[in-house]
């Protein structure tokens, strides 16, 4: 059997998704696009059943990627239940979505999520009369705490109904309605989807488009608007009808968080800490579990295996190896791991959007709204979903966003200034290459804007509410990004790692490092090996660190090294290329050129500033 989460952003719904199929989530996509869903498999009484999670909308009419994406997945008519989450807490705009969902005659039943916050707020909901009205079966959960979401699946494949919402569309949209299925042979739902201008049939379109013109004629109102109207009128109805307040809300502290966080002063100052303190956080914390592991690395590991009395190949097989599994589990996993769990309790607590609204007249200077910060913070993360991320923008923003987003320092890039520059020369000394990146990107951004095609439109935000993160969705969620660097990214430095030393002990690395040596040495003041650790930063930003560690033949880079010199090759290694990852979703989002012009770029900046860098410290 298979299942379906619909529902607007922010109802909770991946974290219903999350707790009903575990970690262990596969991500797919719509044939033929680039939409990404999540897909799972869950148990129950021996039956395996798969759990599709589809991406957040407000309406299934409309013309973003996503919508038009889940209404053809929901036209294929292949899901044998839909579980429609609501939040309690704004129940009459997400019925509207419910109501739309329900003419697509899939059986459903109704989540309605977040019941702990709407009790809080002085929401009194009843559920039974809303069941009632509906049709259908309505199961009250807080996600968060995990109440009632064992209830869903038994619901699913028990209790799921089509339902008649019974929308009153009036009897000129009635009429046309009928026309078109009788004319054409129809669905009613392709029927309404072509009074309001959506669907491929080239007949059905034409006999649509004679229709619709004849009701807005006598109406002075499209289709579209007089159904649209009709459905939220009555979702007001049933929200009416189902609530009441017990007056709980008005007691509430007059004194509001949100007062503070959104606007300019103390908003602004706030953010600039938040974001300050996270990365400071990164760094001492990141710091000091690396100085733990690597010293015992090297007591307990590294220094015992050279007693073993191993052949020269053998041994520098081994050391290859072992140096990689250290500069993974030791250098990058730390910081990797300290700033997930970091992005996700603000992630959890709703700030995200609270520094969008924040950032949006700061952002329009660079050519976007400030809807774009959200993919920018998630570039800190990582730029391959942030890349994603930037489908919600305009063409003209997707172009400034693909340039801006790559230099934005991710979690990799992080390891590389954390672990040379903090750990080696000093936090402010690191600080200094976020602010140095900064103000390339700001620079970038005001270029980009007085040439980017296209126009410029605002925003519209919906404020996540604040809530209490919990300590074990943070780790989950921090522990699904750090499977793909266990599991991607230590393989491919280990391969690589032993790879390398076969090379080195033939001399054939040697030779390659021989080549780029005097560009290395004499314009970028680095050791010739440095070229090879920048080129594996190319497969993953975080392997020119560890491939510099594996060719150095330690973890100590400060012994091997000048501070100087670990300094330029962060610079570089920063602005570099993006990772083959990230070159690969800006080809498929944005085409072959854009994914070359961001590539040359960011390699030309890295080069320039590595030269000018190496100029000042002659100099100095």
């Amino acid at each position: 059997m298979k299942f379906a989460l619909i529902g607007n952003p922010n109802v909770g719904k991946s974290l219903i998704f999350n707790q009903l199929t575990g970690i262990g989530v596969e991500i797919s996509n719509f044939p033929g696009t680039t939409v990404d869903m999540l897909s799972g498999n869950v148990c129950y009484q021996k039956e395996r059943l798969e759990l599709i999670d589809f991406p957040g909308i407000y309406s299934l009419e409309g013309s973003t990627e996503e919508e038009e994406q889940v209404r053809a997945y929901l036209r294929k008519n292949d899901i044998d239940a839909l579980i429609v989450v609501l939040d309690a807490t704004k129940l009459e705009r997400n019925l509207y979505l419910l109501i739309q969902a329900a003419e697509y005659k899939i059986p459903l039943i109704n989540v309605v999520n977040i019941a702990d916050e709407a009790e809080k707020s002085g929401i009194i909901i009843d559920y039974e009369k809303l069941s009632s009205i509906l049709g259908c079966k309505v199961i009250p959960t807080v996600a968060v705490a995990g109440k009632n979401i064992d209830r869903i699946i038994p619901a699913a494949m028990q209790d799921a109904v089509v339902i008649d919402p019974g929308v009153p569309y009036g009897k000129h949209i009635e009429a046309g309605v009928r026309s078109l299925v009788k004319i054409t042979g129809c669905s009613r739902m392709d029927a309404l989807l072509a009074l309001q201008g959506i669907g491929e049939d080239k007949d059905l379109m034409e006999a649509a488009e004679t229709i619709a013109s004849e009701i807005e004629e006598d109406h002075q109102m499209s289709p579209h608007q007089i159904i649209a109207t009709n459905r939220h009128n009555e979702a007001d109805r049933i929200a009416s009808e189902v609530i009441e307040s017990d007056g709980a809300g008005s007691k509430r502290l007059s004194f509001d968080i949100d007062s503070l966080l959104t606007r300019v002063i103390p908003g602004v100052p706030i953010l600039a800490a938040v974001l300050f303190f996270t990365l400071l956080a990164v760094f001492i914390i990141g710091s000091f579990l690396e100085e733990t592991i690597v010293g015992l690395f090297e007591v307990y590991i590294i220094e015992p295996m050279y007693s073993l009395g191993l052949s020269p190949f053998w041994e520098k097989m081994a050391f290859s190896f072992l140096i990689a599994v250290e500069a993974g589990l030791g250098i990058a996993f730390p910081f990797v791991f300290t700033f997930y769990i970091l992005v996700s309790i603000l992630e959890d607590s709703g700030y995200m959007t609270r520094g969008a609204f924040l950032a949006d007249r700061a952002m329009h200077r660079i050519g976007m709204h400030g809807q774009a910060l959200i993919p920018m913070i998630l570039g800190f993360g990582c730029n391959v979903p942030a890349i994603m991320s930037i489908r919600q923008l305009s063409k003209r923003e997707r172009i400034i966003a693909s340039f801006l987003i790559t230099m934005v320092p991710c979690s990799a890039r992080t390891v590389i200034i954390a672990g040379i520059v903090a750990v080696f020369i000093g936090i402010t000394a690191a600080f200094s290459i976020y602010l140095l990146v900064f103000v390339l990107i700001i620079l970038t951004g005001l270029v980009l804007t007085r040439f980017a095609p296209g126009e410029r439109y605002g925003m519209i935000l919906e404020m996540a509410p604040l809530r209490k993160p919990r300590a074990d969705q943070t780790l989950k969620r921090a522990w699904l990004h750090m499977k793909e660097f266990l599991f991607i990214a230590m393989p491919l430095l280990l391969v690589s790692s032993v790879f390398l030393g076969m090379l080195d002990y033939y001399g054939i690395l040697a030779e390659f490092q021989r080549l780029f040596a005097p560009f290395m040495e004499q314009v970028l003041g680095l050791p010739d090996y440095a070229s090879t650790a920048l080129i594996f930063g190319i497969f993953r930003k975080e392997m020119a660190f560890e491939t510099l560690a594996v060719l150095a033949g330690t973890a100590d880079l400060g012994a091997v090294m000048a501070a100087s010199q670990l300094y330029i090759f962060a610079v570089v290694s920063v602005l570099f290329v993006p990772c083959i990852s990230t070159i690969a979703v800006l080809y498929r989002e944005m085409g072959l050129k854009i994914a070359a012009m961001v590539s040359l770029y960011t390699l030309s900046l890295g080069m320039i500033f590595g030269a000018l860098l190496n100029a000042i410290f002659k100099i100095l």
